[in-house]
């Protein structure tokens, strides 16, 4: 059974994807979830409140693909695993990629978005530490603010060719293929 929290997530997604964060009201948001409206603000104080969780929501998908779709093998594997991942998900979950930077912008939440992607910075730290440690890249990689570059890469490039260029399969298998040259040089590792 999903909690009422999850099902106000859910319900908000749905309503902001539909009508639009701007003439979503409250109400919509409990109606669809099935709840009073009094439960909603036992959980969140305001509509655009809903954002960090609904980012949340995309960070978990994130990390639930590249958990099962990163696969033991070489480092440079992992990374091409990595891009296309990331890539399937923002190409899967458009619409919500593109509510969440339009509702995160318009709130005081913003500032949150370093905690909401702790855990998919923490994930890709850990990746370029086994790197290191395997010498798959260089000894002085700064496993911190390398893992905020690449995601943060890898994301632009992807919310780029699927939001805002719409491009054919052909020209995104070469954003794939440079981005992935370009972390893979920029880590000196080997292709």
């Amino acid at each position: 059974m999903v909690d009422k929290r999850e099902r106000i997530i859910q319900a908000a997604i749905d309503v902001f994807s539909d009508k639009g964060i701007e003439k979503t009201t409250i109400s919509e948001i409990v109606k669809k979830a099935g709840i009073a409206q009094g439960t909603f603000y036992l959980y969140f104080p305001s509509k655009l409140a809903v954002m960090p969780a609904i980012a949340e929501v995309m960070v978990h998908k994130i990390l639930d693909g590249l958990t099962s779709g990163v696969k033991e093998g070489s480092f440079s594997q992992q990374i091409e695993d990595i891009i296309q991942v990331i890539f399937n998900i923002t190409n899967e979950y458009k619409e919500l990629t593109k509510l969440l930077y339009t509702g995160l912008t318009q709130t005081q939440y913003v500032g949150n978005w370093e905690n909401i992607y702790s855990p998919l910075y923490n994930w890709m730290e850990d990746l370029l530490q086994r790197g290191k440690e395997a010498h798959a890249i260089y000894s002085d990689v700064n496993v911190t603010y390398t893992a905020k570059i690449i995601i943060g890469s890898i994301e632009s490039v992807a919310e780029q060719v699927y939001l805002y260029d719409q491009l054919d399969e052909e020209s995104i298998a070469g954003y794939k293929k440079e981005l992935y040259k370009f972390v893979i040089n920029a880590l000196g590792a080997c292709q």
